[in-house]
């Protein structure tokens, strides 16, 4: 309904903003409601890949292994059930990125013109890899952060490890690695928007890949320096990327402009004089 209210321009009221935003949540929610609910009637497989990571931990104080896999404990009855339906809600926030993604994207592309809303495939079709390559690699750095977190275990003590924190630290590590990778395509999309320009990602990139490794230390759920440098290398070389494309996109643009400015003049006619005082031009 919001659409038909909405001006060429992309405007829209406050009302309409808030029924936008509704509608994408609501569309994103039933998705991952879906996505979830299949992945439930797959726990088993799913469980042994999340389990993975865990059982290549080498626990030297763990209470009892079964087929060289430390034991996870859990003290409630009603866990069992209870990991099913975070195990399922993990599978299925993977699965349907592409649509919670789109939508999270699809809620800014009101406010811009049409011809800046065609940007919404481009961001889809390279934020789910991106977000899947972060959540693969969180996978994979999961049994070395938790092999570095364990050695610190002191002899005579015993590692009880329960299955409701086991899968917190997984949900968080696949979350914050997957979500970190779209950042540099968010910067990306602000450049091709004429949002934040070159200029200005050429001037904090000492403070972004500073940031970087903050953001990395303090997101992490474990905190060792393992995953830590797992997360902030990627990243500032995600970011460095995205910076060079915007090099390239801010050249182009304005090499486009400079030819267009004059393209309408004949061969004998003087192009106009720029007569904005040096101070007063925008760089």
């Amino acid at each position: 309904m919001a659409r038909r209210h909405r001006s060429a321009d992309g405007r829209m009221s406050l009302g309409e903003h808030i029924r936008e935003l509704r509608a994408r949540v609501l569309k994103s929610v039933l998705a991952i409601v879906v996505a979830s609910g299949v992945a439930f009637a797959f726990f088993n497989p799913i469980w042994h890949v999340l389990r993975r990571p865990y059982c290549q931990v080498h626990q030297k104080h763990a209470i009892d292994t079964i087929h060289g896999c430390g034991t996870l404990v859990f003290t409630n009855v009603f866990d069992p059930i209870v990991w099913h339906f975070k195990v399922a809600f993990i599978a299925g926030l993977i699965v349907s990125s592409p649509i919670w993604l789109y939508q999270l994207w699809a809620f800014v592309t009101p406010g811009l013109r049409k011809v800046e809303r065609r940007y919404s495939l481009a961001f889809v079709g390279a934020a789910v890899p991106l977000f899947l390559a972060g959540a693969t690699l969180a996978y994979f750095v999961m049994s070395k952060g938790l092999q570095v977190l364990l050695n610190f275990a002191p002899a005579g003590t015993t590692s009880l490890i329960s299955i409701d924190h086991y899968l917190g630290y997984a949900m968080a590590m696949l979350l914050v690695f997957g979500g970190s990778f779209v950042i540099p395509l968010l910067l990306v999309m602000l450049n091709r928007l004429n949002i934040l320009s070159y200029r200005r990602l050429k001037k904090s990139r000492r403070m972004s890949i500073f940031l970087a490794f903050v953001f990395s230390a303090i997101a992490t759920p474990s905190g060792d320096p393992v995953t830590m440098l797992a997360l902030g290398v990627p990243l500032v070389i995600l970011l460095e990327i995205a910076t060079q494309i915007a090099r390239v996109h801010d050249a182009r643009k304005a090499k486009a402009e400079a030819s267009s400015d004059f393209s309408n003049l004949s061969d004998d006619e003087a192009s106009p004089l720029d007569l904005t005082p040096e101070d007063a031009r925008i760089d």
